[in-house]
């Protein structure tokens, strides 16, 4: 009984989780561009922060929205391990201990997006009728 609600109610699920993994980070580029959520004040122009807080941000909001979905991912993933290599491991080779648990986490739910695209509630599918990345 619970196998058929959980079957029935999947593609709604992944839906939520997309626009959810979406807009959280999307709110990260946010915090870093604009200098708001806790951030003092913007990433210094062109700095490596500002590239990452745009990247968060278009591709967040490409994930929130389900257009070019795949593509967003692979980006964001990469970011996020580029991120932990560069600034979290070196620090402390555990994640709990170098606080790189959240772009671990990130990049899990990235690949995720990756192997399930857009899924529903997608602009691409809607606009294009399909999926294309």
């Amino acid at each position: 009984m619970f196998d058929k609600a959980v079957k029935k109610s999947q593609g709604a699920l992944y839906a939520l989780f997309r626009i959810v993994i979406g807009l959280f980070f999307m709110q990260h580029g946010i915090q870093k561009v604009i200098g708001v959520l806790g951030m003092p004040q913007p990433a210094p122009l062109f700095s490596l922060f500002w590239f990452a807080g745009y990247i968060e941000l278009i591709a967040g909001l490409f994930i929130l929205l389900g257009f070019f979905t795949r593509l967003a991912a692979f980006v964001s993933a990469v970011e996020m391990i580029t991120a932990y290599v560069m600034f979290h491991a070196p620090q402390a080779m555990h994640p709990i201990l170098n606080q790189g648990e959240l772009a671990l986490l990130y990049t899990a739910g990235f690949l995720v997006i990756i192997g399930y695209g857009a899924g529903r509630l997608s602009l691409e599918r809607a606009i294009l009728k399909r999926e294309i990345f």
